[in-house]
């Protein structure tokens, strides 16, 4: 039986007339593959759609969960909000913990990084600014003395303010990493990778001629208040997702049990959670019809080569054509993953056992413990 030191995540999942992800023209996100056209859901997309979900398996409620914040103003907003003190003495403090972490022009709100910000080290600035403030003692001087000693100190190294945190980036940084352009050293290398799902099939789209009618109008004002358009499309998507088991453990300082819960809850949301895009106008809400895991030491590989000729969009016959796929794949490389499934459909994965969702979310809660 192969170590587990990856976990491979494939789904399939269904939209009917929706719009989960828009590019700048405001249509739906495209990727040619296999000489057609295919409707697209970035990783980006899903990423944040997974990591904010208000869900009873939502990462928040992890064990030991740490927030994080993406964000130009944490500075400001997270850590000095609600400081006391005069506005004098807190300016040369603020303009030094924009430049450590931020960088030389990070005074400039257009120039900063929309960067990612873990509690722990937001917990460090606030102390750092609670203290500079009681020695400065409201002299305004003196706070610019001690703020220029501070940055001497801690310039291009926000890697400090995260020394001896388990999670410094929160628990966003730690499954799906950080990169800091000021600071190198203070990356955050992500252990759970995503791929752009895209559908088994040639997209279907169609543009969507709606109206709005003012309801408050004269009987003599005729015609639609608004005329506009926008794009619905359908399809059965293949998703993908790795996960780099060691690397999650010690992102999270060693904590395999935690390990194992975010493993457990993040099943849970990539089969349940779908983009929120128009909400309130199409109602996006689906589930993986197929979910297969695969657990192993080899390098990872995804399926999407099954859909390269398109596949007609039905669960079933997708499914086959991922079945049909992974088993040469096993004739070639005979990696030997361990593998687990859920399907609506009646076809079987090979080398894999059929289980509930619950039932998949608990085997992959206990590979960490395997690496222990």
């Amino acid at each position: 039986m192969p170590e587990p030191r990856f976990l491979q995540i494939h789904f399939l999942t269904p939209y009917t007339a929706v719009l989960l992800n828009r590019d700048d023209s405001g249509l739906a996100k495209r990727l040619p593959y296999g000489g057609v056209m295919r409707t697209r859901i970035s990783s980006q997309c899903l990423k944040r759609h997974w990591r904010v979900a208000d869900d009873p398996h939502a990462l928040s409620r992890v064990d030991g969960f740490e927030a994080a914040y993406r964000s130009r103003e944490a500075i400001q907003r997270k850590v000095l909000d609600g400081l006391a003190g005069e506005a004098d003495v807190i300016a040369p403090i603020q303009e030094a913990m924009l430049k450590a972490v931020y960088g030389d022009k990070g005074t400039d709100k257009k120039s900063r990084q929309t960067l990612l910000l873990g509690e722990p080290e937001l917990r460090y600035l606030r102390r750092e600014a609670e203290r500079l403030m009681t020695e400065a003692a409201g002299d305004a001087k003196t706070a610019k003395s001690l703020a220029d000693d501070w940055l001497k100190a801690h310039k291009g190294n926000l890697k400090a303010m995260k020394d001896g945190a388990a999670m410094p980036g929160g628990l966003t940084a730690a499954l799906f990493g950080r990169m800091v352009t000021s600071d190198p050293d203070a990356n955050i290398t992500a252990p759970v990778h995503v791929a752009h799902a895209f559908t088994v099939h040639a997209e279907e789209a169609e543009s969507d001629y709606f109206v709005a009618v003012d309801d408050l109008a004269k009987e003599d004002e005729t015609g639609a208040d608004t005329i506009q358009e926008t794009e619905l499309t359908s399809g059965l998507f293949y998703g993908y997702v790795v996960v780099d088991l060691p690397g999650l453990i010690s992102n999270l300082g060693g904590d395999t049990a935690m390990a194992g819960q975010v493993l457990h809850n993040l099943i849970y949301l990539i089969a349940e959670v779908s983009p929120g895009a128009k909400l309130g106008s199409t109602a996006p809400n689906s589930r993986a019809s197929v979910m297969l895991l695969e657990a192993g030491d080899r390098q990872p590989r995804s399926l999407a080569e099954a859909f390269r000729t398109p596949c007609p969009p039905e669960t079933g016959q997708a499914a086959q054509t991922m079945s049909s796929h992974l088993t040469k794949l096993d004739a070639c490389y005979a990696t030997g993953e361990e593998r687990r499934f859920m399907s609506l459909a009646n076809a079987d994965l090979p080398s894999a056992d059929r289980g509930t969702l619950a039932e998949l979310a608990q085997w992959a809660q206990g590979l960490p413990e395997r690496l222990a």
